[in-house]
């Protein structure tokens, strides 16, 4: 081979191992403060409000509701690290102190539980008890 024809070749092997952009949902609100939406009851109803098809919404919160049901369906396999630790941090926040919340988007999202029983091992070794 030429070294033009290898330097193409890898380039396509590596291109081909890489996570394409349109496999991977946006990082760009990675770094939303999801400590003081959790935190702020005004945030908290806005969002649960945007979820439930009750309000308006956000980028973020509209980016959310688009993406979940993907994500549970997938396992979040097209989420970032951050995102993953954002997902577990808010269910762990909504099932000790705001349950109500919690049940409402599963009556939305999981309202038959395949969700929760397919991932209920997961969630408890992560410190989350439903």
């Amino acid at each position: 081979m030429r070294f033009f024809e290898k330097t193409l070749f890898l380039s396509i092997a590596i291109a081909s191992c890489e996570p394409h952009a349109e496999d991977r949902y946006t990082t760009k609100y990675d770094n939303v403060d999801v400590d003081e939406i959790l935190h702020s009851d005004r945030l908290m109803k806005f969002y649960m409000n945007c979820m439930l098809d009750k309000g308006a919404c956000t980028p973020v919160g509209q980016e959310v509701k688009e993406r979940l049901p993907d994500a549970l369906a997938s396992g979040c396999e097209k989420c970032s690290e951050q995102q993953k630790k954002i997902i577990i941090k808010s269910l762990k926040f909504l099932i000790e102190h705001r349950r109500n919340d919690f049940d409402q988007l599963e009556a939305r999202f999981d309202p038959k539980h395949i969700f929760r029983t397919r991932y209920q091992a997961q969630l408890e070794k992560n410190g989350i008890k439903l």
